[in-house]
């Protein structure tokens, strides 16, 4: 295949290819341009040079924008920001002001966009869905409070989250043809992915121990083995390079980190995995305000997010968990929906087993979302001989719609009174 093919093909599977995709991406990029644009042009809550960090949920805004995040967690993340900084620079003129603001959020609101794109092609494509499950899945998706947020927040997750949608979309394309991914795929993914979150590197790996015929011959496992050290080599090369060759900072960065978020007892383990956790990442709980301050004798207001409060919306995470793992018992077999469990299993492992920063785990959200709508895919695609079973399906996710999109619609509503009481 001609560099121009590849060009050609890789540009239909990152934009929106058909009318019903083209569509879809308007709508959400009115609808969540329409919020952002008027946060960025009125308050100062997506960028402001005096807070470092945690101004709403513990996404550290302007700590990403400038330099990256801590090395020891975005390893190359320092270069992807970079360019966007400057560009965001260019459109304002070298100031931080409303315009400056405006492009972080507009660049958000794409990403997020794009993301949700790939998730409809997913369904389309890979599940191949009717166009009406297709989109009240996605519909359902798009107001999770991960994307909501992400819309019109330069963060390290907004990128990750497109990124890993990506990759999931073109491991399954390989897959659906029964080929394997390609060597500079694989480098790619891992510079990226890994670049922004260290620890995503590992969901770049899981897709090749799925490749056809891997175990069965001894030529495809040595192939596999070269192209998954061909990254790994690439990707340590480029981080040391980063921190100038002293590994041994990353050892004892890494270890002063862990201690700093995995040892908060505030609240129950079991509620922190399910209101922070799985929780918070889809359904906003209540929220409450601390007063903060930047070391520099600057005061300010963040918002965080609580634990649930009412019964309802535990069961309706509980509810939504297990149509997820229903599916995932489903579709077993199914090495697609193995490896986007996997995926997630990898999230579940770091913060909630090992417990790093569990107690904030509802901005780690853009690491493993993207689990639900597909396996909420696969789950209608194994009754799809079965009408009764699709129809009392779409109504439950139907009606989970609607509650989802009523709470999260309030509890915004709640974050903009926040903002216009502080940040203006």
């Amino acid at each position: 295949m001609s560099f121009k093919s590849k060009f050609l093909n890789f540009f239909k599977i990152v934009f929106p290819s058909s009318w019903a995709e083209f569509g879809l991406f308007v709508l959400f990029i009115l609808a969540y341009g329409i919020f952002g644009t008027y946060l960025a042009q009125h308050y100062r809550i997506i960028f402001d040079a005096r807070i470092p960090w945690d101004g709403y949920f513990s996404f550290d805004n302007k700590a990403i924008v400038m330099s990256g995040g801590s090395f020891e967690r975005h390893p190359l993340s320092y270069y992807f920001f970079n360019w966007i900084r400057e560009l965001a620079f260019y459109i304002s003129g070298g100031k931080t002001g409303s315009n400056f603001r405006l492009t972080l959020a507009w660049l958000s609101n794409i990403t997020i966009s794009l993301s949700l794109i790939q998730i409809f092609k997913y369904l389309k494509n890979i599940i191949q869905l009717p166009l009406g499950l297709n989109i009240l899945i996605v519909a359902f998706f798009s107001i999770f409070s991960t994307n909501i947020l992400l819309s019109f927040t330069p963060e390290t997750y907004t990128y990750t989250l497109f990124l890993l949608v990506l990759f999931n979309y073109y491991t399954a394309i390989k897959f659906k043809k029964d080929q394997k991914i390609a060597g500079s795929a694989l480098v790619l993914a891992g510079i990226t992915v890994g670049g922004l979150t260290v620890t995503n590197i590992i969901k770049v790996f899981i897709p090749i121990a799925f490749e056809k015929g891997l175990f069965k011959s001894w030529k495809k496992f040595g192939n596999a083995v070269f192209r998954v050290s061909l990254t790994c080599v690439a990707f340590i090369a480029l981080y040391l390079y980063r921190i100038d060759f002293k590994y041994s900072n990353i050892l004892s960065k890494s270890g002063e980190q862990y201690e700093k978020f995995s040892n908060v007892k505030s609240t129950p383990t079991w509620d922190m995995i399910y209101s922070y956790f799985f929780g918070g990442s889809i359904l906003f709980p209540s929220f409450f305000i601390r007063e903060k301050h930047n070391m520099k004798g600057f005061y300010y207001k963040a918002l965080f997010m609580d634990v649930y409060t009412s019964i309802v919306p535990y069961i309706f995470i509980g509810l939504l968990l297990i149509l997820i793992f229903w599916s995932y018992f489903r579709n077993f077999k199914n090495k697609l929906a193995q490896i986007v469990m996997l995926s997630m299993f990898v999230d579940i492992l770091i913060h909630c087993v090992l417990r790093f920063g569990l107690h904030t785990s509802y901005i780690y959200g853009g690491h493993f979302v993207f689990a639900f709508p597909i396996m909420l895919g696969w789950l209608f695609f194994s009754y799809r001989n079965s009408p009764k079973m699709v129809s009392l399906l779409t109504v439950l996710l139907g009606i989970m719609f609607t509650f989802l999109l009523f709470n999260n619609y309030v509890r915004m509503w709640e974050f903009y009174d926040f903002v216009n009481q502080y940040y203006r």
